[in-house]
């Protein structure tokens, strides 16, 4: 028993959890899974539902194509993976309509898109096809905790700069914001940060940043 837990637990297999976080990015390194970031990032409940989501159907589906890898025939591989992906994908929809009503309308279609998510589509191809569960399914935790963080931060800065909220809150003072006809106050929302455009560029800036401090990045380039 302790000899599986080292193994499980080795330094090859805490790589799969820490990469993805960081010099691997999904989103930021490896440019995947980005429309998300630009679609609902506007409101950071959204972007905290949208991850969880992500992270619900890679990992059971990164686990269920891991234990069914000596099973699965080559040549339908690709529609076998989109049957257990879709199916995840419908069990999301279905609770967010049950119990997030209102969140589910406004992810809208973006819920049944996670089915084409690039991230998902590359782990199952790349990874789970030819690692073991315990392997793939932290592969899938670290690759689904690299997606969210990104677009946590995005709706975080989108949301407060935009609208003054935080988890639909307002945090700005009514004071402090700009009157014209009193000639009061000094604040104003910046509309541009709720448009699409701004996800790109916030994401762009995390970008930037990373690259900057991270040196292996920039060797590898």
């Amino acid at each position: 028993m302790s000899e599986a837990k080292e193994s499980l637990f080795s330094k090859k297999n805490i790589k799969l959890i820490k990469d993805p976080l960081n010099d691997d990015n999904p989103v930021s390194v490896q440019v995947l899974g980005i429309c998300s970031a630009l679609a609902i990032t506007v409101q950071l409940k959204n972007a905290i539902v949208m991850s969880i989501s992500v992270a619900f159907v890679l990992i059971l589906s990164n686990l269920i194509v891991s234990l069914m890898r000596n099973a699965i025939p080559d040549k339908i591989r690709i529609i076998v993976q989109l049957v257990i992906v879709a199916a995840l994908v419908i069990t999301v929809d279905q609770v967010l309509k049950a119990f997030l009503y209102d969140v589910s309308k406004q992810l809208s279609v973006f819920v049944g898109l996670i089915i084409t998510n690039c991230i998902i589509m590359g782990r199952l191809e790349a990874f789970a096809l030819g690692n073991k569960p315990g392997p793939a399914v932290m592969d899938a935790v670290g690759n689904a905790a690299g997606y969210g963080w990104i677009l946590i931060v995005v709706a975080l800065v989108r949301e407060f700069f935009g609208s003054g909220k935080f988890f639909g809150m307002k945090l700005i003072p009514e004071s402090w914001y700009i009157n014209m006809s009193e000639g009061t106050g000094f604040y104003a929302d910046n509309g541009l940060m709720i448009l699409p455009p701004m996800a790109l560029i916030t994401v762009g800036i995390i970008i930037w940043v990373q690259r900057m401090k991270n040196t292996k990045l920039i060797e590898e380039n």
